[in-house]
């Protein structure tokens, strides 16, 4: 019974391959039309408002009800100019909201690699730990197959190795909630070409080249042998 019982985790896990990133909650419209000040102007990618603003010593880490700052708005609504104003003007490029997602993670999961530099360019930091999950942005990117992130991510310095309360790397993650195809694969080549460590098992100890084989992913399995 308590074998079934197990078995019956691991199937519903396996049924559940979007949880990791699809946490991330963006504002919903309702909440962008009722913004007013800095997330109302970083919203819309006003930066003319911005410096207006900040300089009637408006408060650049004022949070929403979500705990978003007009940062984590201008990282959503991919408004480059307005997050280079806000961080000017005493914006925390690492703050993270309710759910603990900061800039560059919001960008890793939108695919928005331009946004994941200039985070980087602007003191964001790569290596933080993230989201509910103890994770990393290099993490819900690989996760997503989004390899043009995880390249700009490692070249960064995040972490490869780091292990996330699932009991995964990035590259574990690449193969186990991936689908075997050319962007997931492009990650996981990223990945051990930058060093990720193979060799690191699941809770359970399978590796992700076990995960690979086990899925018929033949173009991951010949990247891990």
């Amino acid at each position: 019974m308590c074998r079934f019982i197990l078995l019956l985790g691991i199937a519903a896990l396996s049924l559940t391959p979007a949880l990791p990133a699809s946490a991330q909650t963006p504002p919903s419209e309702a909440e962008y039309a009722a913004y007013t000040g800095l997330h109302a102007a970083a919203a819309r990618g006003d930066v003319a408002g911005i410096r207006a603003l900040l300089g009637e010593r408006a408060d650049p880490n004022r949070r929403d009800a979500a705990g978003r700052t007009p940062l984590h708005v201008a990282a959503f609504r991919s408004q480059y100019d307005a997050l280079r104003a806000l961080v000017a003007g005493g914006g925390d490029i690492n703050a993270q909201e309710n759910d603990r997602y900061d800039v560059i993670t919001i960008a890793a999961v939108k695919d928005d690699v331009r946004m994941v530099r200039l985070a980087v360019e602007l003191g964001g930091n790569a290596k933080a730990i993230t989201s509910r999950y103890d994770g990393t942005a290099l993490i819900a990117a690989a996760h997503l197959g989004h390899h043009g992130v995880v390249d700009a991510l490692i070249a960064a310095g995040a972490p490869l190795n780091h292990v996330n309360n699932l009991g995964w790397t990035a590259l574990i993650e690449a193969v186990v909630l991936g689908d075997g195809g050319p962007r997931h694969t492009a990650t996981v080549k990223s990945l051990v070409a930058a060093g990720a460590d193979k060799t690191i098992g699941d809770g359970s100890g399978v590796t992700p080249l076990m995960h690979a084989q086990r899925r018929g992913y033949a173009a991951m399995v010949e990247l891990l042998k």
